[in-house]
């Protein structure tokens, strides 16, 4: 096999691999995450994870046979591990900035939402105080 076909085909077993299981791995550790920034709401937070997911696999894999092309010339094993290791580094590069983007929008949320809960009306709807009134 052509040293430039097998490291094609490395590069994108091995990037594909790597994309499957991270996606797994936020998606089974973030249920929880998801469910506290929806206020419990377990349905919501599994329809969102389920959403992220799939914009995770679709960003990622175009991302990877986009990057797939190389202009180097590969003759030996070598090279293959070159310009392997420099396709898989962006990869993993890549992965890593759309998990912290996540969880950056994700917590921007929580917090919002946790402000949203602490935050209540100093008198309960329809009650009166009756602060600025003349006592007899």
């Amino acid at each position: 096999m052509d040293p430039t076909v097998f490291t094609y085909v490395l590069y994108l077993v091995v990037s594909i691999g790597l994309t499957v299981w991270v996606a797994r791995t936020l998606s089974r550790n973030g249920r929880v995450f998801l469910a506290d920034v929806l206020r419990g709401n377990e349905p919501l937070a599994d329809a969102v994870n389920q959403l992220l997911v799939v914009g995770f696999y679709l960003v990622n894999l175009g991302f990877v046979a986009l990057f797939l092309k190389t202009g180097a010339t590969i003759d030996d094993q070598q090279q293959v591990v070159e310009t392997l290791a420099g396709k898989l580094g962006i990869v993993l590069l890549a992965l890593g900035a759309m998990h912290l983007a996540n969880v950056y929008v994700l917590n921007r949320y929580r917090r919002r939402s946790l402000l949203e809960r602490e935050q209540r009306p100093p008198v309960e709807p329809g009650r009166w105080t009756g602060v600025g009134t003349a006592q007899a």
